[in-house]
């Protein structure tokens, strides 16, 4: 619940990034864009730094960065049961295609491919609907019938007739499993949600199922189910624990082999902890050890690099117990991690002075870390679509008692930043000249102090009353949970304190953030959604709240208001002092919701304000994104690492690579790290 994506629908398209003109110079050698398909726009970042690093950071890095890679089938398996045997099949096919490539149905095949590949699985990354092919059943069965059947994921005593009858309806019908995550009130999400986290249980079957394991006013609640798929069988209802000899073992013995590797030449002793306990969880699934292992994290200051690589979000399960599998390997960024440890110094005045009601406020704010990162490898959830800004850990105590790390990612806004220049956008969708303005001089510096507000003081503010369940809010938690951070983000970011503290170039940089983040939650996030489809991700379920709440919250005074110039609608904030005083009203409220577990309240607001769209708005917001031919979503390639070896075999460096294509990622991905089997159950 700690992940921050993208707030712009075409990335941080505003943003003049405030680099040397002799860096934008040698940036504008580099080329961002690798590929574009269906909504789906793919682009590569640079690791700036990387060559001024230790030959054993180089390493450590390195050694992570084949851990990264080799979870990568477990996300595929989590979002579906089916998703290794899919992609497995649609590769086979790819690889070994003679026919003609300039046919129709081949061209809809490739993309489909890539599609998969995007979204770890046959459902949409973001939407979680389930994509359907625009190449015929008859061509996919023709094609797979071409291929050698020693190259396909057969059953064992199966045949290739038999696999082509059990993948056709789950790629071509509409109606089996259509929904990744289904958060629609009033269903049983669990079997109306096709992620591969529960299986022959409901919904209530499930949270009674952990409600048993909870302990009543527990100080230090354990995060029952985070690593573990939920089973039925013949009337008995257990768990298949993620470990080494349970659920992903082949999978996570390679992981393990990678991290004893890295431990070795690891930078500190606080380092070589943090890895011997998460090594020490991957064999034995024992949650306790994970929090050891959080704990041990978030107090690991002294190196440079750091990672995460692991079992470590909740979205993909609509009860928001499960994890699915991440990664991110990365180093700091020195220079600009002045703000973010300005604002950690900072953060207890923060606290004391949100508008919130004392009761939710923490008395003492502890361990609040925050710092900007270069990552060099994105792995799991975190691949090829990738969050902006990370806060963890999500434990509630452990965040309270010891503190948490917040990041943000500039190498990935930066290279958003420079993908998106001149591609039209803001001359469509903004009001006027004068906001434009605002927002190519100000947009890239205030959405990454938004990001690190949003990080490390917003995840990290307030606090549980007593007695109150972690998880009370249900299905409804991590839409409010993003809600409560970026409401404090966008609190403080018009505060005078942050003019005070030199975290803004002026004091009027604020509104590029504020504007495009209203208009995003109330028009142009809507290119993402097919129309009449209701809103169903967290992310823009919690933008969406925030926006409409003050539209109409402020219509009495006109802070915000819907204008039609020459028949196009366009958000026009008329006052934007009013929008920070209905920024904090709304933050208490939800402050208030989290603290006290009132899951009526916390439904109440989702339901009014979060879910459901304006049709004619959303027709409108589609006509006019279509001409401009642009994605409204973006993902990345990685770099590629190699070892460099002198003549008698010594390791002597560590390169960097940035041309490897699209395709040729995801197949070289597909032969080397690819250790679980098609079929998991």
């Amino acid at each position: 619940m700690r992940k921050l994506f993208l707030i712009t629908t075409t990335a941080l398209l505003f943003g003049a990034s405030l680099i040397s003109c002799s860096k934008q110079s040698e940036e504008t050698k580099f080329n961002y864009n690798v590929d574009k398909f269906a909504d789906l726009q793919i682009l590569r970042y640079q690791v700036p730094g990387f060559e001024e690093l230790s030959l054993n950071q180089k390493l450590y890095i390195y050694y992570l960065t084949e851990a990264a890679q080799e979870g990568r089938d477990i996300l595929f398996d989590q979002n579906g049961k089916y998703n290794l045997a899919i992609r497995r099949t649609l590769e086979a096919v790819y690889n070994n295609y003679n026919g003609d490539k300039e046919n129709a149905d081949y061209k809809e095949f490739v993309v489909y491919l890539k599609r998969v590949w995007f979204s770890n699985g046959i459902h949409h990354h973001y939407a979680t609907d389930k994509f359907v092919p625009g190449f015929s059943q008859e061509f996919f069965a023709e094609q797979v019938k071409a291929v050698d059947p020693a190259q396909l994921p057969v059953r064992e005593g199966s045949s290739v007739d038999e696999l082509i009858a059990e993948l056709t309806p789950v790629i071509f019908d509409k109606e089996v499993m259509p929904k990744r995550v289904n958060l629609a009130a009033g269903e049983d999400l669990v079997q109306t949600s096709a992620g591969n986290y529960y299986d022959g249980v409901t919904q209530k079957e499930a949270e009674d199922f952990y409600a048993k394991m909870r302990k009543p006013n527990d100080n230090q609640p354990i995060s029952y189910g985070l690593n573990s798929r939920l089973v039925k069988r013949d009337g008995k209802i257990y768990e298949e624990v993620y470990k080494i000899g349970g659920r992903y073992t082949k999978a996570l013995e390679r992981i393990v082999y990678w991290l004893e590797l890295a431990k070795d030449v690891a930078e500190n002793d606080e380092q070589r902890n943090v890895i011997d306990l998460l090594i020490e969880f991957n064999k034995t699934g024992d949650l306790k050890t994970f929090d050891e292992y959080a704990v041990a994290w978030v107090q690991e200051l002294g190196g440079n690099v750091d990672f995460v690589c692991g079992f470590t979000e909740v979205y993909g399960d609509p009860l928001g117990l499960k994890a699915s599998w991440e990664a991110s390997i990365n180093f700091k960024n020195i220079e600009a991690s002045a703000r973010t440890e300005t604002i950690s110094a900072n953060a207890q005045w923060f606290e004391d002075n949100s508008p919130v009601d004392p009761r939710f406020k923490k008395e003492t704010v502890k361990g609040v870390t925050a710092k900007v990162i270069t990552v060099a490898m994105l792995g799991g959830d975190c691949y090829p679509s990738t969050p902006i800004g990370i806060n963890l850990p999500n434990a509630d105590w452990i965040r309270r008692d010891y503190g948490s790390k917040s990041v943000t990612i500039e190498n990935i806004t930066y290279a958003y930043d420079q993908a998106a220049l001149g591609n039209g956008f803001k001359e469509e969708f903004v009001i006027d000249e004068a906001t434009r303005e605002i927002m190519n001089k100000y947009g890239f510096v205030s959405d990454n102090l938004h990001t690190d507000l949003h990080e490390c003081l917003g995840h990290g503010s307030g606090k549980l009353l007593p007695g109150v369940d972690s998880d009370a809010l249900k299905s409804y938690a991590s839409t409010l949970e993003e809600t409560r951070a970026d409401l404090f983000a966008m609190y403080y970011m018009s505060d005078p304190k942050i003019m005070e503290l030199g975290l803004l170039p002026d004091k009027e940089a604020y509104k590029a953030n504020y504007y495009s983040y209203i208009m995003n939650g109330l028009m142009t996030q809507l290119t993402r959604i097919e129309l009449g489809n209701d809103i169903e991700e967290s992310h823009m379920r919690n933008r969406q709240l925030i926006a409409k709440w003050c539209l109409e919250n402020g219509a009495a005074d006109n802070v915000i208001s819907i204008e039609k110039i020459d028949g196009k609608s366009y958000v026009k904030i008329n006052d934007y002092d009013k929008l920070r005083g209905l920024f904090g009203k709304l933050l208490a409220e939800i402050q208030r919701i989290k603290s006290e577990g009132d899951y009526e309240a916390g439904k109440a607001l989702v339901e009014k304000y979060a879910v459901k769209v304006d049709l004619e708005l959303h027709k409108e917001v589609l006509e006019r994104y279509k001409a401009l031919n642009l994605a409204p979503y973006k993902g990345f390639v990685n770099p590629k690492f190699s070892l460099v070896e002198d003549a008698e075999g010594n390791i002597v460096d560590v390169e960097v690579s940035y041309n490897e294509g699209y395709a040729e990622q995801m197949l070289r991905y597909a032969k080397d790290y690819s250790a679980l089997d098609s079929y998991n159950d």
